[in-house]
């Protein structure tokens, strides 16, 4: 790794956290085990696949199960070895280039970095669009107003990225309440459900047959939204060098976490079922529809607003939790001289990446426009989402064949493997690997109730094409500036 960053500290794989870097004096904050499970909750969960998971069915607890066997399982159980392997800061960057080399290794971190681009505006659209319901009589007639969901993801945007500017000491309290304010409706929406059932009876009939995954085309499209929905357990190993005893509180942490987030999708998808039968639950306002439909049904409409706050809290903690953890990714990458030197400097109060930070507010931003442009609310959203979730599963990529490569890496005694050896982690990369490969390839299929499919598909491909094209343009750059200065 080169040296030669603004500063002389190699931060990504040298076990220098950022804190250290700018000062190894100074006592630095670090995540301890009950921020880094909740941090792994508000990266985890994402109440607004609920809502999608809902409005496809009753058959979607059973995709539920599938994507956490095939997708979630084989990723935490690669997460655990491999940051157990290599724990230093930068995560699936560091495991990627160790295994392929300095190209894999930035294009890994590239992508995962650019994913939270439509990622952010795409949550913070979920999160507009159920603040509504705060008060419902005076701010129903915005659903409609393209004007409102950008303005309130700006901001929100803004707000999370000025709180991680200060750093994990302010930053934490955003992602910890995120947490917090995700279980509670997932609670909420349980508990009215099993209300509204034994009032009324349920509202949608869970049957052998109605619990069984179609394989038209539309259903598999939908299946791999609930696969990314499990994405995000290799986040915290981002920040490896600032959880304390990071070796033993992420295996805990990803086991408790994995539960806790299965059981939370599950359990809220029968929740908003038993409430509303499918054809009323929309995608971005289901959670909503449901808590709302409920409360009136059972006498508790004071719920409605409390709720909605909390589903829009969790949904900002959520962005907050992914701004903190990937703008280390620019920050190592500027230390590696594979991006301009300022990525790689800290803020020289706060002690954090803020050039990194900054240009990913900068950047979402010009997507949230982007990704209305030219559609309905709907349309951007599922541009948004079909966007994120391509440019998401190409570090995934690279993370199951590490996986699969690094096998044939001496492993010490402190190194937690895969239980079985070998053998098993061999066969978790390949059914991981399948998994991502398949998922991407449908991501790029527009919704059946998309107006205008042929732009969407444009903006699909286009938009990740061209964040691909311009990593691998940084990259060469970087290569070029780092050889004149050597």
């Amino acid at each position: 790794m080169s040296e030669q960053g603004p500063e002389p500290i190699a931060v990504a794989g040298s076990g220098v956290s950022i804190a250290e870097a700018s000062d190894p004096h100074r006592p630095k904050r670090v995540m301890g085990f009950r921020d880094l499970l909740l941090f792994y909750v508000v990266t985890g969960v994402s109440l607004r696949w609920i809502a999608t998971a809902a409005a496809a069915g009753p058959s979607s607890i059973i995709i539920w199960i599938g994507a956490w066997l095939v997708f979630y399982t084989p990723l935490a159980l690669s997460v655990i070895e491999l940051s157990s392997r290599y724990p230093n800061e930068g995560g699936i960057y560091i495991w990627s280039k160790r295994a392929f080399g300095d190209f894999s290794g930035f294009m890994t971190a590239w992508t995962y970095w650019t994913c939270n681009l439509p990622y952010f505006p795409a949550v913070l659209y979920f999160a507009a669009s159920n603040a509504l319901y705060i008060r419902p009589g005076s701010w129903a007639h915005l659903s409609s107003s393209t004007t409102f969901f950008i303005v309130f993801s700006v901001l929100a945007l803004a707000v999370a990225t000025l709180l991680n500017l200060f750093g994990l000491d302010v930053g934490t309290w955003l992602h910890n309440l995120g947490a917090l304010a995700m279980w509670i409706p997932v609670g909420i929406i349980i508990a009215m459900g099993a209300v509204a059932w034994h009032r009324y009876g349920a509202a949608t009939s869970f049957t052998v047959h109605s619990m069984t995954p179609r394989t038209h085309l539309n259903d598999i499209i939908f299946w791999s939204v609930l696969t990314y929905a499990f994405a995000g357990s290799e986040t915290a190993s981002l920040m490896g060098d600032e959880i304390k005893n990071s070796r033993r509180a992420i295996p805990w942490a990803l086991f408790l976490g994995g539960v806790t987030v299965t059981l939370c999708y599950i359990g809220g998808t029968i929740g908003v079922l038993l409430a509303l039968p499918a054809s009323q639950v929309g995608n971005l306002q289901g959670l909503m529809q449901a808590i709302s439909s409920t409360a009136h049904r059972v006498g508790f409409d004071g719920v409605i607003p409390f709720a909605a706050f909390l589903i829009a809290l969790s949904n900002i903690g959520a962005a907050g939790a992914y701004l903190a953890a990937v703008a280390r990714l620019p920050f190592v990458a500027g230390i590696d001289r594979f991006l301009p030197p300022a990525f790689g400097a800290l803020h020289p109060r706060w002690k954090t990446p803020w050039v990194g930070l900054l240009t990913q507010f900068a950047i979402g931003t010009i997507f949230i426009f982007l990704g209305q442009a030219g559609t309905s609310i709907k349309g951007a959203y599922d541009v948004l989402v079909s966007m994120g979730v391509i440019t998401y599963f190409i570090p995934y990529l690279y993370l199951f064949a590490a996986m699969f490569k690094l096998q044939s890496e001496p492993a010490g005694s402190d190194v937690i493997r895969v239980p079985g050896g070998k053998p098993v982690a061999y066969a978790v990369s390949i059914v991981g690997l399948v998994t991502t490969i398949l998922t991407i390839a449908v991501s790029v299929l527009p919704p059946p109730d998309e107006p205008n499919k042929p732009l969407a598909v444009f903006k699909i491909v286009g938009g990740c094409g061209a964040l691909v094209l311009i990593g691998m343009w940084l990259y060469w750059s970087g290569k070029r500036r780092a050889a004149r200065t050597t």
